[in-house]
């Protein structure tokens, strides 16, 4: 049984007290209407009208009934409408995620973005490495994120791809800052400060190989993953770090990567031929890219990547605006 239709009918019976304007009130006709009512009675128990060839009034049972159909109706017509408005992304709950890296700018612009572009959807944005984001969006734990290429992106949809030139950080006394720019095996003899492993293995492996061929094999590589840890490990003079240049980006004392930014003790030189780069893009579930929630996510994390990483925007990888997908370990597009 259609409960719900059969509750209408009995509501507009009730508040008309007339089968003919009932039916005529619901566009249905009146032999349906009062076959319905009658089942409804059946499956109840309980005779909600009195009825006679002259008039119709509600039973006792009727009038207690009333009222709980009234609200039956009621919750049923909101339950359509959260249900239209999840649909349509206007509300509900989007799960997303940025990688540690990411500059506090670029965080404050995306919650400031989305709360604009999300239509009253509510965020819950997560910290999340590279590996921790792939796995949960694997596991539908995570509606969109923000991952780091390359990276496994199987089952995976991906917006555009943003790349953003390294450069190193040197203390600010060694020989190779006072290059305009730094080739890659002119740092041999430092330690090389990086990220751990876990947080991207593609891309630190991906990382390491490039510099190893380009002339590079770092005395040790150094895992920084604080902050403070970090910057001493750059202070002590026997250590490197690659870093994008970010004007705007914070201190190493805010950011458990280091960055470019000014500061006494190191210098910032770009790499000859830019051999390493950071490749950001959001990706989701494949399937999930018309959900509006998580296109209003993509589409404000892509623009905030581009906005507050002013001087690399002139080297994002121009990107058709369908979906792309990444092989793992190449940057081709397929």
């Amino acid at each position: 049984m259609d409960l719900i239709r059969h509750v209408q009918c009995f509501v507009a019976v009730a508040e008309e007290l007339h089968f003919g304007r009932a039916a005529q009130r619901l566009g249905m006709a009146q032999p349906p209407l009062s076959q319905r009512v009658q089942r409804l009675e059946r499956e109840l128990g309980v005779r909600l009208f009195d009825r006679t060839t002259r008039q119709v009034t509600l039973t006792k049972s009727g009038t207690l009934l009333l009222t709980e159909a009234r609200n039956l109706l009621a919750s049923a017509e909101a339950l359509t409408a959260t249900a239209r408005h999840v649909r349509e992304g206007r509300s509900g709950l989007v799960r997303a995620a940025l990688s540690p890296d990411i500059a506090g700018e670029t965080v404050a612009a995306v919650l400031d973005g989305f709360a604009e572009r999300g239509h009253g959807v509510e965020l819950e944005l997560h910290e999340l490495s590279t590996a921790e984001q792939v796995d949960r969006l694997a596991r539908h734990e995570l509606d969109v994120g923000l991952i780091r290429h390359p990276c496994d992106v199987t089952g995976l949809e991906l917006g555009p791809v943003l790349r953003h030139d390294l450069g190193v950080l040197l203390p600010h006394d060694a020989p190779a800052a006072g290059f305009e720019v730094v080739p890659l095996a002119a740092l041999a003899g430092y330690e090389l400060i990086l990220f751990p492993r876990e947080l991207a293995p593609a891309v630190y492996d991906d990382l390491l190989t490039t510099c190893a061929r380009h002339g590079l094999t770092p005395q040790a590589v150094r895992h920084g993953q604080g902050a403070s840890f970090t910057r001493g490990l750059l202070l002590s003079r026997r250590a490197v770090a690659f870093a994008p240049r970010t004007e705007s980006a914070p201190s190493p004392s805010s950011s458990p990567f280091p960055s470019s930014s000014p500061s006494p003790e190191t210098v910032w030189r770009p790499l000859a031929g830019a051999p390493l780069a950071w490749r950001h893009s959001a990706a989701w579930p494949r399937g999930r890219g018309e959900d509006a929630g998580v296109r209003a996510f993509a589409d404000t994390v892509t623009e905030a990547l581009g906005r507050t990483a002013a001087s690399e925007s002139d080297t994002a990888v121009p990107m058709p605006s369908h979906p792309l997908h990444l092989r793992p370990a190449a940057e081709y597009w397929i």
